[in-house]
């Protein structure tokens, strides 16, 4: 029995995380998860850990304090100009791989987590989102060379359209471990394992507030629809939170996903 343990480690995602509500909702809820389902890696999508919007040096350092491992991020990841130094003189905060390459940050680390290596990849969509490089070439080039250095692999495909982030992760199964997709804040049921060994999810889902408008204040979001002037939003401060991610199996020795189960937990006080 312990050797079957031994061959397995235990991935838990963690959805779009939303201003302090979701930062709460993380310091409350991931170590009796990590406790529950013997997690030995943590990553958690952070570009709306601040306020709603970017990411800062102690929301970065609040969150790892929690046990998050690696932060992944996507179109926001630039919102707050003191944390773009930051980016560079760090491997545990990625920005889209398929950013140019000049800008702040990098977008994959390799992380040692006991005796095997995890290695994560960041990228962004291109469909109803900013301009970037092409997120398959980028991806195809990132995983290279990752796999020559483990074969452990995870993947925040941070998009809006569902058929991008499923097709990218097609692209892409059996040579990586989990893809899961993050941006719409709205939790997919579609998670499974491809049939080459990729765990799959298109959107993990947001830990944050539960009211408003996928965490902000409804007021401001309706008037944007309604009248096209664009207000500033503000993260929903009261009211319940959730709490949204995936936990992944993954044989240590080929990478390939044994199991997936999605979490997702509502009505937190």
């Amino acid at each position: 029995m312990e050797s079957i343990i031994a061959k397995s480690l235990n991935i838990l995602v963690i959805g779009d995380i939303v201003g302090s509500p979701g930062r709460d909702a993380v310091a409350r809820y991931l170590p009796l998860t990590r406790e529950q389902y013997g997690i030995d890696f943590c990553i958690a999508n952070g570009e709306n850990a601040a306020g709603g919007f970017g990411l800062t040096e102690s929301t970065a350092n609040e969150l790892f304090g929690c046990g998050v491992d690696v932060l992944t991020s996507g179109n926001h990841i630039y919102d707050k100009r003191e944390f773009r130094s930051y980016l560079d003189n760090t491997t545990r905060v990625l920005r889209p791989a398929n950013y140019p390459a000049a800008a702040p940050g990098r977008g994959t680390t390799v992380i040692d987590v006991d005796d095997v290596r995890v290695g994560v990849v960041n990228l962004m969509g291109r469909v109803f989102m900013p301009a970037v490089d092409d997120p398959f070439a980028v991806g195809r080039a990132a995983v290279d060379d990752l796999l020559a250095q483990t074969p452990i692999i995870v993947l925040d495909v941070h998009a809006e359209a569902t058929s991008e982030k499923m097709a990218l992760a097609r692209f892409f199964d059996g040579e990586l471990s989990i893809v899961f997709g993050t941006h719409t804040h709205v939790q997919t049921a579609d998670e499974q394992i491809f049939p080459k060994g990729t765990a799959y999810i298109t959107d993990v889902g947001m830990t944050g507030p539960t009211d408003g408008v996928i965490g902000m204040e409804t007021g401001p979001v309706i008037d944007r629809f309604t009248t096209a002037l664009s207000e500033r939003f503000s993260v929903v401060k009261g009211g319940m939170s959730q709490f949204g991610g995936m936990v992944v199996e993954v044989d240590r020795e080929t990478g390939k996903a044994k199991s997936v189960k999605r979490i997702s937990i509502k009505g937190l006080g």
